[in-house]
């Protein structure tokens, strides 16, 4: 059994890591909601001014009363981010966070100092939780590629209406330029920037930008947003989705899941050993999902939950439910669909033993006879304390 001094001494620092990562995602949402709610306060206001009024352009500071909520709303993303853990995410809070200090600054309302106190407060408490947040942010080649194209066009669009500005009715900025572009790529279109209908230049620009910019959206909430929420749909479910199934390669199998199951599927869990849990019981199988446990929704006796589970590849697979019954079939089908892949069975009823081995079971353990070997053997003096303490599952 674990030393209790030991347990209270680690106890302190897993509390304190948990508190400074909820610390830092408390903080960035509650300077996301601030940002929102001052850009709209301001926005009301007839004239945004403070004591650096004199010496900011208008524009900037008509700029920081709108631009605010946009900020906010990428603070919440970056709190998302926060809360996976992802390296990316904190960088994109410790961007954001003198930017809603500097849009606060701007507007220097009396609404915008609680957003000004709040971002700087933030900043040194995500300084410090920087060690808490590891985890990297992997992004496929196609995601990549569309949120390259998606930036390409707005660039390309923004760039090419500024030079032909001569050519369009209403842009005199680099503002106004990319305003046009987005509001045209969008679909939107509200009408009052508009291409000169003697220029055909203009008009084949603007085309273009119409194309491109509806291309690039598709494919970008496509690519960026689509595997976000199939991955979501698919944890509800209970099941792994289809690029998670072509990782796959070297893992065990564990078919079905029960009482018995758990301890397997903590063991391999504590040793990060690749692994694949096959159940038909969906309540199960969402419960795994939660735990980030890789889980397929099937029935384990059937081929095509085995199939989608790459058997092919596994380097063994694991058979331990309650029902010895259900375990042999499952064997059944393992066994001939990986004919040269190691199967280890557990039998809840001992007199099952060679039934689960004439199934197809390289191995099989009985429980019931294993525990009562050990604790003969620690009667008469036998030091197997540690093997026994993780059998009876100490704390």
């Amino acid at each position: 059994m674990p030393d209790d001094r030991s347990f209270r001494s680690q106890l302190p620092e897993n509390w304190q890591r948990v508190l400074s990562i909820r610390a830092a995602i408390a903080l960035a949402l509650a300077v996301a909601l601030l940002s929102v709610a001052t850009a709209l306060v301001n926005i009301g206001l007839d004239t945004v001014g403070g004591p650096l009024a004199p010496y900011v352009p208008e524009a900037v500071q008509n700029a920081a009363g709108f631009t605010g909520a946009l900020t906010g709303f990428l603070m919440v993303g970056s709190a998302l981010a926060l809360r996976r853990g992802l390296r990316a995410g904190w960088w994109a809070t410790l961007l954001l966070l003198p930017l809603t200090a500097a849009q606060g600054l701007l507007q220097s309302s009396e609404y915008s100092l609680p957003l000004v106190v709040l971002s700087l407060i933030a900043i040194p408490v995500l300084l410090l939780s920087r060690n808490r947040f590891d985890q990297s942010l992997s992004l496929s080649t196609t995601q990549i590629a569309a949120g390259a194209a998606l930036i390409g066009v707005q660039a390309y669009g923004t760039f090419g209406a500024y030079a032909l500005r001569e050519d369009f009715d209403g842009i005199t900025t680099i503002l106004d330029a990319f305003y046009f572009t987005l509001i045209t790529s969008s679909t939107v279109g509200y009408g009052d920037i508009t291409p000169d209908p003697t220029s055909t230049e203009a008009m084949l620009f603007t085309m273009s930008v119409l194309i491109l910019g509806v291309a690039s959206f598709g494919i970008a909430i496509g690519a960026l947003v689509g595997p976000a929420i199939q991955a979501r749909i698919t944890k509800t479910l209970g099941k792994m989705t289809d690029s998670q199934l072509e990782l796959l390669e070297d893992h065990i199998l564990v078919l079905g899941y029960g009482k018995l199951t758990e301890p397997i599927v903590d063991e391999l869990a504590a040793n990060d050993r690749a692994f694949v849990v096959v159940t038909h019981d969906r309540e199960v199988a969402a419960d795994l999902s939660d735990r980030d446990i890789p889980v397929i929704t099937g029935d384990p006796s059937d081929e095509e939950p085995l199939k989608r589970a790459k058997i092919d590849r596994a380097s063994a697979i694991l058979v331990a439910t309650n029902h010895d019954a259900e375990d042999a079939f499952s064997i059944l089908t393992a066994r001939q669909l990986a004919p040269e892949c190691r199967i280890v069975a557990a039998a809840t009823d001992r007199e099952n033993t060679r039934k689960l081995e004439h199934a197809g079971a390289d191995a099989v353990i009985s429980p019931t006879v294993l525990g009562g070997h050990l604790l003969v053997r620690s009667a008469l003096g036998s030091d197997d304390s540690d093997l026994i303490e993780r059998i009876i599952g100490s704390d």
